[in-house]
């Protein structure tokens, strides 16, 4: 297991900032999922801990050892791509051990590791097929089996499962997960898919524009978000942000008076049957839920009901939510409670 830091990382192109003073702390053996939006910044800061883009400035921490200068092949890690970059005129076997083969490991270890990452990943009966006889998530299992053949202490990997259709995305994040702990391995997973994130990691860094907008577990990230934005980039549906009104607004007990705040409400955290006034505007039938968009004056609050509500739009409404659910923002959009 490998720790990793990233002291003060920057990367520009052309004047135009990709990284703009990345800070960031990641413990040996646990599941770091970088999130946010294209262009954030996510797929650049996993390029360059593996060492295939060189950063404007800063540093980068594997072990404690400074390997901001090192090239790939000398940092120790693996690392797992969108495209899975298989061969395919090489059998599934080569395609794992490919890499040994380039670093020379004797013919014999090479075999016991090939066994053993084969077993391993369910790949045992596969090895003579090439890579157009597979299913995508075998081929995606190949593209892990190549990394965990190397043994390297970290596996990089770059939205692996992006290409793979909803139920089998599903599948493979919990046999990825399983694995990791598994193996005690120390990942750095990209994603721009909230779902992968908070059900995967250990710790979600949130990036934005550059920045690290919140890093934290998926827990604390959903419980306490840091930002507006956090607030509304995690969730589904997204958080209501309400703007108050004189320090306050109809039937909420505010704690911060600060004129141009900000009232967050989970969608989940209103219910229906309260004393505010509401007409619903629209709805979305989800089976289990029914997500409503209700008008209170001039806001639309978004209210995540029950999905046996028999409830359409036009209709009156009284909604209600419960004084610890409600998050304050300032008006540049930091937490204040």
């Amino acid at each position: 297991m490998s720790s990793i830091q990233l002291v003060n990382l920057c990367k520009s192109w052309a004047g135009t900032k990709a990284l703009d003073g990345i800070n960031l702390s990641i413990e040996a053996g646990s599941f770091c999922v970088l999130l946010g939006p294209s262009g954030c910044g996510k797929s650049t800061t996993l390029r360059i801990i593996a060492g295939l883009e060189a950063a404007s400035s800063g540093q980068v921490f594997v072990d404690g050892q400074d390997v901001t200068q090192l090239p790939p092949a000398a940092r120790g890690l693996a690392m797992v791509f969108q495209n899975y970059a298989l061969f395919p005129h090489l059998s599934v076997a080569d395609n794992i051990t490919f890499g040994l083969s380039v670093r020379k490991v004797e013919a014999g270890e090479a075999a016991r590791r090939l066994a053993q990452t084969a077993e391993l990943l369910g790949l045992d009966q596969l090895l003579h097929r090439k890579p157009s006889q597979l299913s995508g998530g075998q081929q995606q299992r190949v593209a892990l089996g190549r990394a965990l053949v190397a043994q390297a202490k970290v596996c990089l990997m770059d939205e692996p499962l992006s290409n793979l259709d909803a139920q089998l995305r599903q599948d493979m994040r919990r046999e990825l997960r399983e694995l990791q702990q598994r193996l005690g391995l120390t990942v750095v997973y990209v994603t721009h898919d909230q779902s992968e994130a908070m059900s995967m990691a250990d710790q979600v860094v949130l990036l934005n524009q550059g920045r690290v907008e919140q890093a934290a577990h998926p827990r604390h990230l959903y419980a306490a978000p840091a930002t507006t934005f956090a607030a509304r980039f995690i969730g589904t549906p997204a958080m209501n942000l309400l703007r108050l009104q004189d320090g306050c607004i109809a039937g909420s007990s505010v704690a911060v008076c600060q004129p141009g705040a900000l009232l967050g409400l989970r969608p989940e955290a209103v219910s229906l049957g309260g004393a505010i006034a509401a007409t619903v505007q629209s709805m979305e039938y989800l089976g289990a839920d029914l997500v409503l968009r209700c008008a209170v004056g001039s806001e639309l609050i978004t209210v995540r009901a029950d999905g046996k509500s028999d409830i359409a739009a036009g209709a009156s409404v009284g909604l209600h939510w419960p004084q610890q659910a409600e998050h304050y923002f300032d008006p540049q959009g930091l937490r204040l409670h």
